[in-house]
């Protein structure tokens, strides 16, 4: 298996193992921290849905969605869902973002949640099944050569996924491709401040964790730009709380010593969440 190939089936392993820990209705668990961030599937952790989302949108989704909130952000909050819209998104996990999206979209659109994940696409069919979403489709596949036929989709939205990609060109030119022209982007992502240490970047823990493929923020609009999309617009940025990381394992088998503090100072200011828009021109 090439480096990249070994990046991804970690990342399908990881949160395989954490949806189906859900599936099998054990606690409830969540890779995600206070808004922003997004850190390593731990069964012990609480669910921080409600400080993604407002109680409106969280009013009547079970706990199998609430509880496995795997995002950064909420991208639902910044794509102007209109009624009708076709909705794509990019590894759409248990399915919360579809289901609130759908609400949106109504009766007359419809979303479509991929993920590569098979744990992932089982649990988010079950949930649609007992909420009795009709409007929702979840589909196995990868960012990097989607499923989805040429110009089918209005609106593209992504929660923390897209960084867990080794190779984010084709991701990026794949939802230009799918995108009917005049159609936009709506993506919360983990991007960092600059280069992170290159253990950082080899680290199997640190790339689950959502860290290790996140891009310089520069790096990732131009990568959107040059997939030809146009209007690529930052609407917030927020720096990552590092004090409620577990970062301890990122330094296990370094070939020179580094203490905890070494490693928070080396990322202090580093990891920052962001949303994205962007168009595809007309």
């Amino acid at each position: 298996m090439t480096d990249k190939e070994k990046i991804k089936e970690g990342v399908r392993r990881s949160y395989g193992e954490l949806a189906a820990r859900i599936i099998e209705k054990s606690a409830p668990a969540s890779c995600c921290q206070p808004a922003p961030g997004c850190c390593s599937p731990d069964e012990d952790m609480p669910s921080y849905a409600e400080q993604l989302y407002s109680p409106d949108e969280l009013a009547g989704l079970p706990e199998s969605v609430t509880g496995i909130t795997l995002g950064c952000g909420n991208p639902t909050a910044i794509a102007e869902l209109q009624p009708g819209e076709v909705v794509l998104d990019l590894g759409s996990g248990g399915g919360i973002d579809c289901f609130l999206a759908a609400q949106k979209v109504g009766p007359t659109g419809k979303v479509i949640g991929l993920d590569m994940t098979p744990e992932m696409i089982k649990l988010a069919r079950r949930n649609a099944k007992e909420m009795g979403m009709t409007n929702v489709d979840f589909r196995y596949g990868e960012m990097e050569e989607m499923p989805i036929p040429n110009e089918s989709v209005d609106v593209i939205i992504s929660n923390c996924v897209i960084n867990l990609s080794p190779e984010k060109d084709p991701v990026f030119a794949e939802a230009y491709r799918v995108l009917r022209p005049g159609g936009r982007l709506a993506i919360s992502d983990l991007v960092t401040n600059g280069e992170l240490p290159e253990f950082i970047r080899k680290s199997e823990d640190a790339w689950h964790s959502c860290i290790g493929g996140a891009l310089d923020e520069s790096v990732y609009l131009d990568k959107i730009e040059a997939a030809g999309f146009s209007d690529v617009e930052v609407t917030s940025r927020t720096y990552f709380d590092l004090d409620s990381l577990d970062v301890g394992e990122f330094i296990e088998g370094l070939a020179e010593p580094l203490s905890l503090d070494e490693l928070r100072a080396s990322l202090k200011n580093k990891i920052v969440s962001i949303k994205v828009r962007a168009h595809k021109p007309q």
